[in-house]
This record gives C-alpha cells, structure tokens and sequence, in this order.
C-alpha cells in the first residue's frame, strides 16, 4: 500500500515536468504552448540591500504576470566576477566573484523566485553562462585563466577584436572546465526554501547552456560542437527531469550557416530550438525611424522565422522564438512614450505562435525582451548603476530600450489576449 501511494505521488509530481511529446512541449500529457517574458534579473531581486522589498517585488510582479496569463520566464542562472568589463558594469551579485570560489547566498535569490514561481505554476528557463560581457560570462573565464589579459577587456574593443577573444572560449580547455564547475554547481542546488533539489524541481522546464553562445569564428566551430555536446551530455547524465536547449539565435548565431545551426540541435541531449530576432541590432530600421522600418522589420522578420523553423520542422524539435523586442516610437526610453510599433510587432510574433498552435507547427512558446515590472527608468540618467533597480535591458543599455513595464496597458492589453487563447 505504502509502495504504491509512494509511486503514485512521484508520478503525479514527475507529471508536472515540461516535456517534449511529438515534437511539441507537454505537461501532465497536454499541450503546452506559451506567451513568456525574458526576466533575466529576477533570481537577483531578493538580494537587494532591503531582501523584504526585493522579496515582495518578486510576488508583486509573479502576480502580475500570472493574471496577464504569462507562465513562463527566461532568467539568468549565474554572474561571474567582479568590476567592469570592456567598460560596462555587469550584473550583481556574482555567483562565482572570484576564480573557483561560488557565494552560495547568491543562489537563494534564485531559490526565492523559483519557490514563487513554483506556487504559481510558472516555468523557469535557467541559462547557465553568457557569451556576452554583461554578467561576465566566457570573457570572465578567458580571463581568469590569462586568455585575455585585463587591458585587452578594459575598455570596449571593435566587434572583430570581440570576436578574435571570444571565441578562444571554446579552445581553450581550462575555461570550458572552470564552466562546468559552475554548471555541476548548479545543477546541484537544493532549494533553501522548497527544499527541492534543483534537478527535481518541476518549476524550473530547461536548462540553456549560455545566453546567445556562438563560434563567433569559422576557426573554432569544431572546438564550439564538441564543448555542445559535451555540456548537453554532462546535463543529461546528471538530470533526467528538465529539458535542454543551447540558446542560441539562430543562424544568425552560426555563422550564418543553416547546416551549422541544424548539427548542434540534432543530437537527442537537445530537446528544443531558440532564436532571437533583434530588427535594432541588426539594422533593420535606422536612427530613430521605426514607424517608417516597420515593412522592412516584419518582412524580414517573418523570413527568418521561416528559415530557422524549416529546420526544426526538419528536426522534429520544437522551436521558440525566446528573444525579440523593439523601441518605443521614435526610440524613446520614456516609460509613458507611444509603444504603438512595438504592440504591432509583439502581435506579429504572437500571431506566428498561435497560427503554429492551430496547424501544429513547430513553434510552441515565445519570450518578449523583457519584462521591467515595477522599475522604472531614472529621468536624465541613460545607464544603470550601482544601486539601482533593475529591469528588463542589462546594464550596457540604455534603462528603457526594450522594456515592458507593467504600466504598458495597450501591450498588456494585447499580451492578455493571446495568453487567454493559449492557455485554454
């Protein structure tokens, strides 16, 4: 009797996990598709000077979230070092400030918000590293193991000198262990609050091997493969719960290379597909001209979301479109500034999403980038410092780029009425 009460309660427990069934993501046996926000900062707020007011902004804005029928959260597991790098401040508290040595408070920020979010229902995506400087990431680690010297990471290099340092990355044996130190780290975690194991917590659905991780040049794709599959491998042996995905944006993040971008998502260890669509960055509209780009925005848009899904379709993975965002008209970083292009892009993204549901395509779930709840930029002041709140754009932006605040009624508004379709 006992025996059979045990299993019945882990099945029902394992039953909770976020799964992948035909291709397509699943809980307790039934389609999972999901309108999600990119939250990068949340596993930080419960570590604010005043942890009380960071905690009750955590409810606050799970709450809001939740009654905007977004379930689902990308979030940024781990900071490495300290200071300033290639002149930008990183994001703080680092779970590992110094080589080799981990700060295991920081997790219990990270604790805190998956509790909540676990009594919410609501799925975490945790990315394990960064490919870009922001929270320290594979610079941190080329650094710590005398790659990059700290006057070649003083001062923001030209994008090519960005490339030459960052792709050492892969070749470079120390740094991919010194990773895999903080992943088995990680992955290890039992949660101060839940007292869940990480690996065993149904709130948290994948595990993404870094944020945007490229070869960043054609010389190390083979050393950028094997470090793939053998993080994937090293996830998978240890965690039979949760999912995998790369993080990847898509071929833009392969060298512009399809076959590249299908290889690294073949293997059975990855479960899903990303991409990210950036029209800013990418230089799809000019200056502060958006209403004008917006044809060349979404033409553009729609075809990558094209090609990047032929070769989910082709894989038989799932595929979401985890990163995509815009200014506010005439690229204001004011909070109470129009958001009238960008509530017409987050319909296109989302209407891609919910055409896939009804024709069983291969996209299943989107994260907008990125959600600033409650903060707020401050007036006269472009980037974040030390001691501010954080939001949605990382402290190399400018305060207000891309986010959305929970003040942003008319995109709310649009948010709401898709996730009210979705989640049926």
């Amino acid at each position: 009797m006992w025996l059979t009460l045990l299993l019945t309660v882990t099945n029902n427990v394992q039953a909770q996990f976020v799964k992948v069934k035909n291709g397509r993501f699943s809980i307790d046996n039934k389609p999972y598709y999901y309108i999600g926000a990119n939250y990068w900062y949340g596993g930080l707020l419960a570590l604010s000077a005043d942890s009380a007011k960071g905690k009750e902004r955590v409810k606050k804005e799970l709450d809001f979230l939740k009654a905007n029928g977004v379930n689902n959260l990308r979030i940024l597991a781990a900071a490495e070092g300290q200071g300033r790098l290639i002149g930008v401040d990183r994001a703080k508290p680092a779970l590992q400030p110094e080589h080799n040595i981990f700060d295991p408070a920081v997790l219990r920020g990270l604790d805190y918000l998956l509790y909540e979010m676990g009594k919410r229902k609501m799925y975490a995506v945790l990315y394990l590293s960064n490919n870009w400087e922001w929270s320290g990431g594979f610079l941190q680690y080329l650094n710590w193991n005398g790659v990059a010297s700290a006057t070649e990471l003083k001062d923001k290099p030209t994008w090519d000198t960005q490339r030459d340092i960052t792709s050492k990355f892969y070749t470079c044996a120390a740094c991919v262990e010194d990773y895999k130190k903080q992943v088995n780290y990680i992955l290890k975690r039992v949660n101060a609050y839940s007292k869940k194991a990480y690996i065993n917590d149904p709130a948290i659905m994948a595990w993404e091997l870094a944020n945007e991780p490229r070869p960043m040049r054609p010389s190390s794709i083979d050393a950028y493969k094997n470090w793939i599959r053998d993080i994937t491998n090293t996830i998978k042996s240890t965690d039979k719960n949760h999912l995998v995905t790369l993080g990847t944006e898509g071929v833009i993040g392969t060298e512009d290379s399809d076959q590249l971008y299908e290889e690294i998502h073949a293997p059975a260890q990855v479960d899903y597909l990303t991409i990210h669509i950036w029209p800013k960055n990418w230089l799809w509209f000019k200056d502060t001209s958006i209403v004008q780009g917006m044809p060349t925005v979404i033409d553009n848009s729609l075809k990558y979301i094209e090609r990047n899904a032929a070769i989910a379709a082709r894989l038989k993975k799932p595929l979401v479109i985890e990163e995509f965002g815009l200014p506010r008209d005439q690229h204001s970083f004011d909070p109470q500034a129009a958001t009238s292009s960008r509530d017409k892009y987050y319909t296109l993204m989302f209407d891609q999403l919910l055409k896939s549901k009804n024709t069983k395509g291969v996209i299943t779930g989107c994260n907008f980038w990125a959600f600033g709840g409650i903060a707020r930029p401050i007036a006269g002041q472009l980037f974040w410092k030390d001691g501010d709140d954080y939001m949605g754009d990382p402290p190399q932006e400018e305060q207000g780029l891309n986010n959305v605040f929970d003040s942003d009624a008319s995109t709310w508004k649009i948010i709401k009425k898709y996730t009210s379709v979705l989640n049926k």
